[in-house]
């Protein structure tokens, strides 16, 4: 046992005239056991006050846990459970019992919470377990902000955060005041149709949601018509945000219903959301009338064209408080930008414009043929319906367990064995994507799809190499020759333009072939990236290298030049090179 540090106690604790608690905001410290996270438990027993907590950007095991909830056992007091990124590189059985210790001390204190974040934490419905309770209790019937984004929860997590919801609704008004929610934010959650429609039956009996955020959840049509449904009925929605799912015409309808009796918005965002001109008209009709409390309007990258790009135009003459209108990357051609510009410049809403440099004029459709769009979004809407089937609802099936996933898809199409050997191991993963807002790290770096250069050469780490070694090593074994695989074919792209690249790819292909040589996965490793450098055919003909083949290849050859290569292994590759490449 340390002995009682008063210095690092008291910098715990956060003082100010009307909220006081206790923060170990980003320390990176690893809790694992009651003894190793003592200088929190001491924290948190020596704050008078304790109305909040935050543990963002740390590492909570389970044994930890159970010794901090004993804590939380004797603050009646505490609003506030800030647990963002707390679980980096736990074991999915960890997280549900970690986050039921803590939920349960809480509980035991008679806590009456107001916030509770868990962002950026690889929940998936298995996780998901471990929040039930808390969430149908008395500690939560006072909650105004929940917070879940990039949880991987998927449909089976989203019905049961619904689940939970509705039954703390339910239980709340019985005693006379209902769940009364006012922000709810589920972004990168794999949300779909289903998940989305159990959580607007939650939204239509609580009324009372000023903010909501569900961007990037596969939601097409039927979802959004759902939410529109309920969203109605929450008047004082002031912030709405779904970017990146799929709305297209018929969903843009359903909103704009919505939308003329939302009256107190301040933010919409709509972009990337194929709305179409159809349904940017929709939109922009339903915005026509009123709404002056308008500031931000995002209809970027829609496939707009311009009579849908001057219904919104046209709606913001009266929007004497709006100061961002993104409408960039849509289908309006140079004259018509000009002419947005100058209906904008005469209702005094220019400077608001945002950059309107990207445009897809050239493969701008005929809106005006509606049967064709019609038949393009059912065609969507069936391949989102046949991902909502095939989700499955055992909470202890991994693959709901995030955005992670999503990094092996450009693999996971190849029916090869020796691939799936790789690729198989991604039923164990836990890790998710982190916001674009998260610095530039090699941790980020990892778990984004494609990286770009200039993420690369902004990594905060001066020892790239170490540093990428001590992440990949931090993640489970069985995760660790995938994400390795993966981050040599990203890095390897740019080997040709960055020699800081090349050296990181030579070194990391060292471990690579190191670790498949002692565990017999040499052929796997070895096709995987034949595969992925395009030089070994793959048997599902819609395959298409995800990588810049010609940088991957070049780093490969110089990994043979210099020997990296197992001497076993250079043959195979010199035939493909020599031959395909």
């Amino acid at each position: 046992m340390s002995n009682f540090d008063l210095k690092s106690i008291t910098s715990a604790l956060q003082e100010a005239p009307s909220r006081t608690g206790v923060s170990f905001l980003g320390k990176a410290l690893k809790w694992e056991t009651e003894s190793g996270a003592k200088e929190l438990i001491d924290a948190i027993e020596a704050c008078a006050s304790l109305q909040f907590l935050d543990l963002e950007g740390n590492t909570l095991g389970v044994e930890a846990a159970v010794g901090i909830a004993k804590a939380l056992e004797k603050h009646p007091e505490l609003k506030e459970a800030l647990w963002k990124d707390l679980f980096t590189g736990r074991m999915k059985t960890e997280i549900p019992l970690a986050l039921k210790a803590l939920g349960g001390g809480m509980i035991a204190a008679g806590a009456q919470l107001t916030v509770l974040d868990c962002s950026d934490n690889a929940l998936g419905p298995n996780g998901m377990t471990g929040l039930v309770d808390l969430i149908e209790s008395s500690t939560c019937f006072t909650l105004q902000q929940l917070k879940l984004n990039n949880c991987g929860l998927g449909v089976t997590g989203g019905k049961m955060l619904a689940k939970a919801l509705l039954a703390c609704h339910e239980a709340s008004s019985r005693k006379g005041k209902p769940l009364a929610l006012k922000l709810f934010i589920a972004g990168r959650n794999r949300l779909e149709n289903d998940g989305s429609k159990a959580l607007a039956e939650v939204f239509g009996l609580i009324k009372t949601l000023e903010h909501v955020e569900m961007p990037q959840n596969g939601i097409y049509h039927p979802g959004i018509t759902a939410l529109s449904e309920a969203f109605k009925l929450n008047a004082n929605l002031k912030m709405l945000n779904l970017n990146d799912n799929t709305i297209g015409p018929k969903g843009a309808a359903a909103l704009a219903v919505a939308i003329c009796d939302l009256q107190n918005l301040v933010e919409v965002n709509f972009g990337d959301c194929l709305l179409k001109t159809r349904g940017a008209i929709y939109i922009g009709e339903a915005l026509q009338e009123g709404h002056n409390t308008i500031e931000v309007l995002n209809f970027g990258y829609n496939e707009i064209g311009p009579e849908g790009g001057f219904s919104i135009v046209s709606a913001t003459y009266n929007k004497e408080n709006l100061k961002s209108l993104i409408l960039d990357a849509n289908q309006f051609g140079y004259e018509c930008r000009e002419q947005l510009k100058d209906t904008l410049r005469e209702y005094g809403r220019l400077e608001a414009l945002g950059p309107l440099d990207e445009d897809d004029s050239e493969g701008e459709e005929e809106d005006e043929d509606y049967e064709e769009v019609e038949e393009e979004e059912e065609e969507e809407e069936n391949q989102g319906e046949e991902s909502d089937e095939a989700e499955t609802d055992d909470v202890g099936e991994s693959e709901q367990t995030g955005e992670g996933e999503e990094l092996f898809e450009i693999s996971a199409v190849t029916p090869e064995p020796a691939i799936r050997n790789i690729l198989e191991e991604k039923k164990t993963t836990e890790i998710v994507d982190l916001d674009d807002s998260l610095p530039y790290t090699v941790e980020a770096y990892c778990r984004t799809h494609y990286p770009s250069e200039t993420m690369f050469n902004a990594l905060e780490e001066e020892n790239k190499v170490e540093a990428f070694r001590e992440y990949l090593k931090s993640l489970p074994s069985e995760d660790y020759l995938v994400y390795l695989a993966f981050t040599i074919l990203k890095i390897s792209e740019i080997s040709e333009k960055s020699n800081e690249a090349l050296s990181l790819s030579e070194a990391l292909l060292v471990d690579a072939f190191d670790y498949a040589k002692n565990n017999n996965r040499l052929k796997s490793l070895r096709n995987f990236l034949l595969i992925q450098l395009g030089l070994l055919k793959c048997e599902d003909s819609s395959f298409k290298p995800g990588y810049n083949v010609q940088g991957c290849r070049h780093a490969l050859k110089n990994a043979i030049k210099k020997n990296i290569v197992p001497e076993e292994e250079q043959s195979f590759f010199k035939v493909f090179l020599e031959h395909r490449g």
